[in-house]
This record gives structure tokens, sequence and C-alpha cells, in this order.
């Protein structure tokens, strides 16, 4: 059952400061860019190519998230702070399955929270009238559904 609690935790547990996570995230989110960039001009509005490209920035935007040192280091003194940035550097990746659900549910997360972006398509290309909003947001929902399910069954508690 989701509750409040859970998904705080979940939230919380999943921000925090981890440079090979947020590695890992920049070069998803590059090659989605790649992918996208490298559509022919005719099919880079289509849906799921602007899916590609919305995914892509929900992971470049988590991926600098996860570069920002937090503030735990705040009335520390330098030594015992800088023990602390080389303790997250050490951090473990998660395993691999939970990662994986992490990065489709992220991925899946642009679909759903950045569509109002579609709506900025033409004002740079005017023969681009009418995005497919319902179709992203709905390729989203489901990626995200796919990628918490993913998390859901890989977890170890029981």
């Amino acid at each position: 059952m989701l509750d409040r609690e859970s998904i705080l935790e979940n939230l919380a547990g999943d921000l925090e400061y981890h440079p090979r996570r947020a590695a890992t995230y920049l070069v998803l989110s590059a090659i989605a860019f790649v992918a996208w960039g490298f559509a022919p001009a005719a099919k880079q509005f289509t849906a799921g190519l602007l899916l590609v490209a919305l995914g892509g920035l929900a992971l470049l935007i988590k991926g600098v998230y996860l570069l920002r040192k937090s503030s735990e280091g705040f009335g520390l003194t330098e030594q015992y702070e800088s023990a602390l940035a080389e303790a997250a550097k050490k951090k473990p990746l998660p395993p691999l399955p939970a990662q994986a659900g992490q990065i489709v549910q992220d991925f899946g997360t642009g679909g759903v929270l950045l569509w109002p972006l579609l709506r900025l398509g033409p004002m740079f290309n005017h023969i681009w009238e009418n995005p497919p909003e319902d179709r992203i947001i709905w390729g989203g929902a489901i990626l995200f559904g796919l990628g918490w399910l993913i998390r859901r069954l890989t977890s170890n508690t029981a």
C-alpha cells in the first residue's frame, strides 16, 4: 500500500549527492538527445521521439541535481566536511534492477511533468501546430508506472 511516508522516504533517498549515479544519468540523457537529434527532421516531432527528448531532459535535470552537494556539511570543520565528500564519492551504485527501475521511472517523469514545454513548439516551427500532448503524457505515465513496478518487485524489503 502506498502511503505518504513511503513516498517521501523513496524521494529523499533518491535525491542525495551521488556522483556515480549522476554520471550515469548524464550519459543516458546525452544518448537520448543524440537519438532525438539524429532522427530525420520530419520524424523529430513524433510522439515517441518527443517522449525520448523530454525523458532525456528529465534525466539531465536529475543528473545535475545528483551532482549537487547537500547541506549536510553546514557547521562542520573543513576536515570533517572533506571526509563526508570522500565517503559520498565511494558510495556504491544501487543494484542494477533497482537502478534500471529508477531510471525508467525518471525517464517517464519527463513526459508526465515536462509536456507543457511542447506548447513552445509553434514558436520555433510554424508547421508544427498540434503537438501530441496526450500520447506523451500517457507514454510518460506508463514508463513511470513500469519503473515503479520494477523497483517495487526488485526491492529487498519483504
